[in-house]
């Protein structure tokens, strides 16, 4: 059925759900995964041509966030093995989330993308956007959400 699971994380509570669920559905259908944490970049304003804090901050930033987030997937990839499931374990620098999933769905060959839905609605929505509703309108590769 599935051969290449993507599996995107952002490491919160309702993501590990979805990641438990994707790891079972791979150990069910014999599937590899991918599992995938998008690191935002840090958000650097400019006021009258200066910035508020140093590049080095920014790289030191950065690096702290890519670590938490390889942390993450390796976490996951470690218990898939676990559990007899071939896991590769990735972190992206990128502010594109869904773009960012759906790029590496493509380019990992994923035949179906396992992820979480936070169910925003309203002026959170409309504030924090929704990477899920992003990757299912977009993606051609088949879409599990889970709650």
């Amino acid at each position: 059925m599935y051969k290449s699971i993507l599996i995107a994380t952002d490491g919160s509570t309702l993501s590990k759900k979805a990641v438990s669920e994707g790891i079972s559905l791979a150990a069910l259908t014999g599937a590899e995964i991918t599992v995938l944490k998008v690191v935002a970049r840090y958000p650097v304003s400019y006021f009258e041509g200066g910035s508020a804090i140093s590049s080095s901050q920014v790289a030191a930033t950065e690096k702290q966030w890519a670590d938490a987030a390889n942390a993450v997937v390796q976490a996951v990839k470690a218990t898939a093995e676990a559990k007899g499931v071939k896991a590769r374990a990735i972190t992206k620098m990128s502010d594109l989330v869904a773009e960012s999933i759906i790029s590496a769905a493509k380019k990992h060959k994923c035949d179906l993308i396992v992820m979480a839905s936070h169910g925003r609605k309203g002026v959170k929505r409309l504030l924090m956007g929704s990477e899920t509703q992003h990757v299912l309108t977009h993606s051609t590769v088949p879409v599990l959400v889970l709650r």
